[in-house]
């Protein structure tokens, strides 16, 4: 009887420590409009890591979200495809990077859109939405600065049957 008090004593210390570590580094954004299809889909709750990035680089392939000042201040979410340093250029629906193609699986919804070439500078990455042909991406308004970014998106939990 005393071995499944001290389990279930620990296992609601558990929880509650989950549960706090959920509120203080985790959050929420509704994701509106169809640029990361088919991974992630317009309606969706997508849960954002806010400390993926203290303790760890940010890598090509990342699904970030990010703060994006256009008519209103939103929250974006995007795949970083150019790092710090890199020249990325965008032919004909193409991604190269340093004058090399990028392979992107990830991608289902090509389009044919250039972009003139690009050095991502310190501390920016370029990003593009999975779904080429409907996204407001670096290609319209240019790199995303570090500082404006909130955390990688880790997995979407609304509606359930996403999760």
């Amino acid at each position: 009887m005393a071995k499944a008090r001290t389990v279930v004593s620990l296992s609601a210390q558990l929880v509650v420590l989950v549960l706090i570590a959920l509120a203080f580094f985790m959050r929420t954004s509704p994701v509106q409009g169809l640029s990361m299809e088919p991974r992630v889909q317009s309606g969706e709750l997508v849960l954002i890591n806010t400390l993926a990035y203290r303790f760890g680089a940010i890598g090509r392939g990342d699904v970030v979200a990010f703060r994006h000042d256009g008519p209103t201040t939103e929250t974006y979410i995007k795949r970083i495809v150019g790092l710090p340093g890199e020249r990325v250029e965008v032919r004909d629906g193409v991604v190269s990077i340093d004058g090399r193609e990028l392979a992107e699986p990830y991608v289902r919804f090509r389009d044919r859109r250039s972009a003139p070439p690009v050095v991502v500078p310190p501390h920016a990455y370029y990003v593009l939405g999975d779904n080429r042909a409907d996204s407001d991406d670096s290609r319209n308004w240019g790199v995303l600065n570090e500082s404006d970014v909130i955390g990688k998106a880790v997995v979407g939990i609304w509606p359930p049957r996403r999760v």
